[in-house]
């Protein structure tokens, strides 16, 4: 059965209010994106009402918990550029993804993937450095956060940094050759645009 027992009953009620992976979206959608350096549980993000890529999919895992899903992730690893973690669900054997993001199109995947190769390489296009090179190398095997129980995951208050520091850990999977990466262009101007459309940028101190 699902270990939700740390979650109080309003904040039951909020996240099954969500219902589904398409409503999760929608709530993380809602929030605004913050930069800080921070690694937040998924109580505190609800409680912020804010959140990063990585707060995000950890946010997304414990909410398809309570809706009655397995509580996945899976880390994408680019080169020059940051890595991203997703939310990933199974829905009649094909693959989709929850998951908040500074730029446009790396974000929710409908449940259509016919393994996590193909979840992994719907992002390839999209994710792109401020160089405007398609970054985008690796995937991680799933990851199932039942793992982190007794380390109460989903409603501490302290940073949740283990989780991150696993994904570094783990295997990943590579989605192209050396030689198809050296022949890669660069993401041309409008599409660059429109994948930086509404993206939260810190302000300049220097």
């Amino acid at each position: 059965m699902n270990n939700i027992s740390g979650f109080n009953p309003a904040e039951l009620r909020k996240l099954r209010n969500l219902k589904d992976p398409h409503g999760i979206q929608r709530f993380l959608d809602d929030m605004p994106y913050h930069l800080a350096d921070t690694a937040w549980s998924p109580r505190r993000a609800l409680r912020e009402q804010t959140a990063h890529c990585f707060e995000g999919a950890i946010f997304a895992a414990a909410a398809l918990r309570v809706n009655g899903y397995p509580p996945l992730i899976f880390d994408l690893e680019a080169e020059r550029d940051t890595d991203h973690v997703v939310a990933i669900y199974c829905v009649d054997g094909h693959w989709g993804a929850i998951a908040k993001s500074n730029f446009t199109g790396c974000r929710y995947r409908e449940p259509v993937y016919r393994s996590l190769r193909e979840l992994a390489l719907s992002y390839f296009e999209v994710y792109f450095n401020l160089r405007r090179e398609r970054s985008l190398r690796t995937y991680s095997r799933p990851v199932d956060l039942t793992r982190f129980d007794h380390l109460d995951w989903m409603t501490t208050d302290k940073p949740i940094w283990f989780i991150a520091r696993y994904l570094f850990e783990i295997q990943h999977y590579p989605l192209i050759t050396r030689s198809q990466a050296q022949g890669l262009h660069r993401l041309d101007d409008r599409s660059f645009r429109a994948g930086c459309l509404g993206r939260a940028e810190k302000k300049a101190s220097r």
